[in-house]
Order: structure tokens, then C-alpha cells, then sequence
């Protein structure tokens, strides 16, 4: 489970979650210089990485952490792009990002990225919205823990299970992220009262 920029604590989750056969990982999608990355399982540190010098120095203090490129041929500008293959060594796995269509995929570079490097995919669903879940995953063969799962991950015994999302739901959802941006762009526009 990740938020963008800080850390989720599973910690109080993780009875209930178990109680139902779920293993949950802690992580963060952080812009580092600019460009979206996840960081699953690093026990502390991710609020401090905001270069990809610092992300090296977390990789080398954590070694049990996972390192993903989400969407990173997407487009946007916090998509990785040519900054993965400058940093291919800092990333452990890519994403096979749940939002795409039958007829509009940006996943395919990021597939052939991952053969040409080595690097094995993971299906995420990305979800911002629930209608996103379920679509794309990923199978991992390993222990139920999330040490043993981003070990798997990284050794490449993962498979990405997806199937495309319709057009109306790639609307509806992108159409929704986009009228929030807009609505947060707005509230930063008007003037704040000041404060006493």
C-alpha cells in the first residue's frame, strides 16, 4: 500500500490484514528529482530521498527494500523516461500499470525496457479509484511475507496477471484525477486568510 510522497504505517492493519490471508507491504511512491518512484519494504528513509544519489544511499543502509519504476513511459512529466535507463541499477522491477485500454497501451516500452535490462515486470493496479482494482497484479512465488516477497520479486518469480480497462472507466477515472488537480490548483489560487 502506498501514498504518494509519505509512508503508509501498516503496522495497525497488519492483525486484520493476516486475519485474512494478506500480506501488506509498506511503501511510497516518491518524486525523486521530479519523477515518480516506488520504494516497497524499506523499514525508515524514504522521507529523506530526494535525489537519486540519496535513493543509492537507501538501497545500500536497506538491502531488503524493493525499488519499482511505476508507469515510466507514461505521459507526464513525473514518468521516469530516459531517467530509468540513466539509474537502471537503482531499479529492481517495473510496472505494468493497470491503466490502459485495449487500443491505448504505454506499457509496451516499458516491457520491452525491462527485457533488454533484465528486470522483471509487476502488474500494479495503481488505484486511485476502486473501480481499478482487480485488473492487474501480480503472482509472486514466495512465503507470505513481504521480506520473502520483495526478495521474489527481485529474483524475478513474479508474473503479471491484467487485462485491459474499458474506455468509460479509463474516462471516468482519469476524468476524476484530473478535476481533483484542477480543484487543488483552484484552492492554491485563492487568496489564504492571514493568519494572527
Amino acid at each position: 500500500m502506498t501514498l504518494h510522497e509519505s509512508a503508509l504505517d501498516v503496522g495497525p492493519l497488519e492483525s486484520y490484514a493476516a486475519a485474512r490471508g494478506i500480506v501488506l507491504i509498506s511503501g511510497v511512491e516518491r518524486s525523486i528529482e521530479g519523477r515518480h518512484v516506488l520504494l516497497l519494504n524499506f523499514p525508515r528513509g524514504t522521507e529523506d530521498v530526494h535525489t537519486f544519489d540519496d535513493l543509492r544511499r537507501l538501497k545500500a543502509q536497506a538491502p531488503g527494500g524493493l525499488v519499482v519504476a511505476p508507469h515510466p513511459f507514461f505521459p507526464g512529466g513525473q514518468s521516469l523516461f530516459g531517467t530509468l535507463t540513466e539509474h537502471a541499477d537503482l531499479f529492481d522491477a517495473v510496472e505494468y500499470n493497470a491503466m490502459y485500454t485495449a487500443s491505448l497501451n504505454f506499457n509496451g516500452r516499458a516491457a520491452a525496457w525491462a527485457r533488454r535490462h533484465g528486470k522483471p515486470m509487476v502488474g500494479n493496479g495503481d488505484v486511485h479509484r476502486l473501480v481499478q482494482l482487480g485488473t492487474t497484479y501480480s503472482l509472486v512465488d514466495a512465503a507470505p511475507n513481504a521480506a520473502a516477497i520483495c526478495a521474489a520479486i527481485a529474483a524475478g518469480r513474479v508474473r503479471v496477471i491484467t487485462q485491459p480497462v474499458s474506455w468509460a472507466t479509463a474516462i471516468t477515472v482519469v476524468g476524476s484525477l484530473l478535476a481533483l488537480d484542477i480543484l487543488g490548483a483552484r484552492n492554491w489560487l485563492r487568496p489564504q486568510p492571514a493568519s494572527v
